[in-house]
């Protein structure tokens, strides 16, 4: 029998069912970001900070379209840069696999300083350089040692993540309930550098970063026992219930916490907690800095597979390669992932670092957006999910859009991994061409990050 790959060899087991899907997507969206950044949203968007969460989950629901439909028509691992690859050829497919490398390592390197922000500071005040460097050389030690071990920290994290963001709704709402909110301030849209438009549409671009990583659940659609009905389902319904509880989020931690104070401090929604007066705020500070630590940990493990498989594919050098004899893990790999975000974090902002990972994001949201419509002439011999045509023309768009509203400081720490992205795709797409090799309908030039969760 044909398989989905368009051979007869074995495939995955298909044992992911809808609901287990349904959970892996929002385990992986529901995270740190918006621990971090609540604040410097308010500081863009006003005290109306729950608008642009709510926009950029429309925004996200428009490309989460467009994979669901090249998740089901071509379900396997491999994700975007496999499409990118199909639709365009092996220049695109490979530029868009560094992207989402680059973009891995620039999200580990923003998590780093929000784990040296001020939740660290409710226990003990460091110097930010020392943090980064003993907190992501621990989290490198623990990505090397093996990746059941560090799945396990990742159940019992999330979890804990989650558990966070229910206690700042559920607190904030005691508080507004006795009358100690400020509901006027959740129409308060814009700030005196920013007007309401601008307001929503750069706060759009970093409100973004907090719903990232809906797009490597496609790796997971060969496992899916019937990927054409479940991932559909699994990734608008897990997006949606994220978007819900951000704007959530937003509202309470907006009427409960003045927006000068809220967008002044790396601990947001410990400002929430502490406002209530009901639980410690050095519980609520655990509990961020286990969240954070998680998203950095689950992106970092990502972004080292991903470094290896691309190495294996030609397109990094071969060192990356190299596996721990008897842990099977690629040590090189996460040696030089997790330095390059120590030296990011090192040298930015949080703000200019999320901005940078977003944008390195929208280029590949581009690329799958466009590809949905070249792929339409593709047909395949099983039924697949087909979004709305004017859907991914529409998520192309946005992604145009909130690419125009990217600050200079964000493009000129963005655009040297784009030009060293475009070199080693220019690289790989000689490679293959003197090779004879055919792209479309092969392999993808490297794993998606996540292949392994």
């Amino acid at each position: 029998m044909t398989n989905a790959r368009g051979s007869s060899s074995p495939t995955l087991r298909r044992t992911v069912t809808t609901t287990g899907l349904f959970l892996f997507i929002l385990g992986d969206v529901l995270g740190a970001g918006v621990y971090v950044l609540a604040g410097e949203i308010a500081g863009i968007a006003g005290g109306a900070l729950w608008v642009p969460l709510v926009v950029a989950l429309v925004l996200a629901l428009l490309t989460a379209g467009s994979y669901a439909e090249l998740a089901t028509k071509y379900p396997r691992a491999g994700g975007s840069s496999h499409y990118a690859t199909r639709a365009f050829g092996p220049f695109v497919g490979s530029l868009v696999g560094v992207c989402m490398l680059s973009a891995g390592i620039v999200s580990v390197g923003a998590l780093a300083l929000g784990f040296a922000g001020d939740y660290l500071s409710a226990f003990v005040s460091l110097p930010t350089v020392l943090v980064v460097l003993v907190f992501l050389g621990l989290l490198a030690a623990l990505n090397a040692r093996g990746i059941s071990e560090s799945m396990g920290v990742n159940r019992v994290a999330t979890l804990i993540e989650v558990s966070g963001l229910v206690m700042v709704i559920v607190l904030g709402g005691i508080v507004i309930g006795r009358g100690d909110g400020d509901l006027g301030r959740l129409t308060e849209l814009g700030t005196p550098e920013n007007g309401p438009v601008a307001a929503v549409l750069a706060g759009t671009v970093l409100a973004f970063y907090s719903y990232v990583g809906f797009e490597t659940s496609v790796n997971i659609a060969e496992e899916t026992k019937d990927p054409a009905r479940s991932y559909p389902r699994a990734l608008f319904g897990a997006l949606t219930v994220t978007g819900v509880v951000y704007a959530l989020i937003g509202a309470v931690a907006s009427a409960v916490v003045p927006t000068a104070e809220l967008s002044g401090s790396t601990a947001p929604l410990a400002l929430v907690i502490e406002a209530a007066g009901i639980v410690p705020p050095v519980v609520f500070s655990v509990i961020a800095l286990v969240a954070v630590a998680n998203g950095a940990l689950l992106t970092g493990i990502m972004t080292s597979r991903l470094a290896y498989g691309m190495s294996g594919d030609g397109l990094l050098p071969s060192v990356l390669t190299r596996l721990l004899p008897r842990r099977r893990t690629p040590w090189v790999a996460i040696i030089a992932t997790t330095a390059l975000s120590i030296a990011l974090a090192l040298t930015g902002s949080i703000t200019v670092l999320a901005g940078a990972m977003v944008l390195l994001l929208l280029v590949v949201f581009i690329a799958v957006n466009a590809a949905v419509l070249v792929l339409r002439r593709d047909p395949v011999g099983h039924h697949h999910y087909r979004v709305p045509v004017v859907l991914p023309i529409a998520g192309l768009v946005s992604c145009l859009l909130l690419m125009t509203q990217v600050e200079g400081q964000v493009w000129r720490l963005g655009l040297p991994f784009l030009l060293v992205a475009s070199a080693i795709a220019g690289l790989a797409a000689w490679r293959r061409g003197r090779s004879g090799h055919r792209s479309h309908g092969g392999a993808a030039p490297a794993p998606g990050p996540g292949a392994e969760d």
